[in-house]
């Protein structure tokens, strides 16, 4: 049986983060080779040390020196969860000033299938700016996994949920390719 492939699991400054192993250990299940990365935020809030473990390697929030050797495979899928404010604006505007958001604009430029779980707090989800930025990531081939009518509390979905959709999403480019 073939296997999904490389999946980059990119975690933002949100306390879901915390919990990330949890994706990590699901996405294994289903066969992936996950790789964590993190925005500088991000990685206070998940545990490094744990993930590492997990995954066999190293978590990455930072861009590399050019003299480093390259320490990722090409990835066939990635998740963004959970995706702040900052981290998705930033991605549709192309500012790259981050490891992550850097990542994110080459994967998307490489057809990659990507799914987004923004998780944010109601005034910033109001945000003229936040809903254009949704729109333009759909725009570009994001799956954007998102209710703003959920309550604060229930607006992250659950880890299985985020795998559900990660199949569908992965899924769809694996049948066209």
């Amino acid at each position: 049986m073939e296997t999904p492939g490389v999946l980059y699991v990119v975690a933002c400054a949100a306390p879901a983060a915390a919990d990330l192993a949890r994706l990590v250990v699901l996405a294994q299940a289903d066969g992936w080779q996950v790789h964590v990365v993190t925005t500088p935020m991000g990685a206070r809030f998940v545990d490094a040390e744990e993930l590492e473990r997990l995954t066999g390697d190293q978590v990455r929030s930072a861009y590399r020196m050019p003299d480093e050797p390259k320490g990722l495979p090409a990835a066939d899928a990635v998740v963004v969860a959970p995706a702040t404010f900052n981290t998705i604006n930033k991605w549709a505007g192309g500012i790259a000033d981050t490891f992550a958001v850097g990542l994110l604009c080459e994967t998307m430029g490489f057809g990659t299938p990507i799914l987004a779980v923004p998780l944010l707090k109601d005034a910033l989800a109001r945000r003229l700016a936040f809903g254009r930025s949704l729109d333009t990531l759909r725009q570009m081939g994001v799956r954007v996994l998102f209710d703003p009518a959920a309550p604060s509390h229930a607006r992250m979905p659950s880890w299985e949920q985020v795998m559900r959709e990660l199949r569908s999403v992965a899924g769809k480019q694996n049948s066209q390719g």
